[in-house]
């Protein structure tokens, strides 16, 4: 039989936050997992009040004090739950009275943040591959009577004696050229990756360096990197090639909105870097990934393009092509990565996760 500390040594173990309450709903115990969760200590909070700990509790946590009252287990599923600190998570937790008139409460949450990431971020590669398939399948059928085309155009270009008429011969041949080139672009990279250990800061100070001499002084840029972060195997050029596609998209469209509205508040890129331990990205666990941050003071992405940027040909400029997205989702995606946008009025965050491990 299990002895108390037996018990202890269980829930000490267990990945799911445990706390227990008093009947006047004090903490009288946290597992590591409760201190982890909610960013404190057992002995930090040890006899205060557990409403204490979130901000707007007494309606987050309205089950606690109907388990109180009546002795009755109760289950919310993704409650909303901000700690004082000023974190926001989502959770599902379980209240359970335990022991005589007035029993104490055992509390046991569950994040459902990370579970509910895993699933969107499924749902994003599965729409990456999707979007792959389409492109793929729409420039065979598009290149097939170009090249008829282009090719018909040259013929009758040899056959015409008057100049004038080979004008618009011409035309055709450019704009089948132009289109082909389109489509070259819309399926991304043409030649296969050449994996090499490879710093991502390095990567990061190309594209600084690049867009320092295009915007000639006019951009402002702030590095947070981590140093501490290994090389990555990927392709240095293609890598570049994605990072540069996001971070001029944000300079092209925060001088877009600085000439538009006079505004004063100069164009800033902040470059972050940081390591993530067994971590995520789709339905793979990594020991360690990379995550980078390219966050612009720029106007924002309209909420009603936000969930179509990757997709090729959608673009939130008037002078946009819509393939830059389109092509740095493809190059992440080769390197078993994974982008995300966050982005409100006055900050858009382009989010990239990039593994430092061979994918397994």
């Amino acid at each position: 039989m299990a002895t108390p500390a037996g018990y202890k040594h269980i829930l000490d173990n267990l990945t799911t936050a445990v706390l227990v309450l008093s009947p006047g709903l004090h903490v009288r115990y946290l597992n590591p997992a409760a201190e982890s969760l909610l960013e404190t200590s057992l002995t930090r909070i040890q006899d205060t009040p557990v409403l204490n700990l979130f901000v707007d509790s007494a309606q987050a946590l309205e089950t606690l004090h109907a388990a109180a009252s009546n002795g009755q287990s109760y289950t919310k599923r993704e409650a909303e739950l901000t700690l004082t600190s000023g974190v926001h998570f989502v959770v599902d937790y379980s209240v359970s009275p335990m022991g005589a008139e007035p029993p104490e409460l055992l509390l046991e949450v569950q994040p459902r943040d990370r579970l509910l990431r895993i699933s969107r971020e499924e749902d994003i590669i599965s729409q990456q591959e999707t979007t792959r398939i389409l492109v793929r399948g729409m420039a065979h059928e598009i290149k097939n009577p170009l090249g008829g085309i282009r090719g018909a155009a040259q013929l009758l270009d040899r056959e015409l004696a008057d100049d004038s008429q080979k004008e618009y011969t011409r035309v055709i041949i450019d704009e089948a050229d132009r289109l082909r080139s389109l489509v070259d672009r819309m399926l991304g990279p043409n030649r296969a990756m050449r994996m090499a250990p490879t710093n991502i800061h390095e990567v990061l100070e190309r594209v600084r360096t690049l867009l320092e001499a295009e915007s000639r002084g006019r951009v402002s840029f702030q590095r947070d990197y981590d140093p501490s972060l290994p090389d990555l195997n990927g392709d240095k050029e293609q890598l570049i090639q994605a990072f540069l596609n996001i971070a001029r998209n944000a300079m092209e469209a925060a001088f877009e909105h600085t000439e538009a509205r006079h505004d004063d508040e100069p164009p800033l890129i902040t470059f972050r870097t940081r390591a993530l331990r067994q971590f995520t990205i789709g339905s793979r666990r990594y020991r360690l990934v990379c995550r980078v941050d390219v966050i612009d003071n720029g106007p924002g992405i309209p909420p009603e393009l936000l969930q179509n940027i990757f997709y090729p040909m959608i673009s939130g400029r008037a002078n946009g092509t819509g393939l830059g997205l389109s092509i740095t989702q493809s190059i992440v995606g080769q390197h078993h990565g994974l982008v995300e946008c966050e982005s409100e009025p006055g900050c858009t965050n382009f989010i990239i996760f990039l593994p430092l491990e061979e994918a397994p």
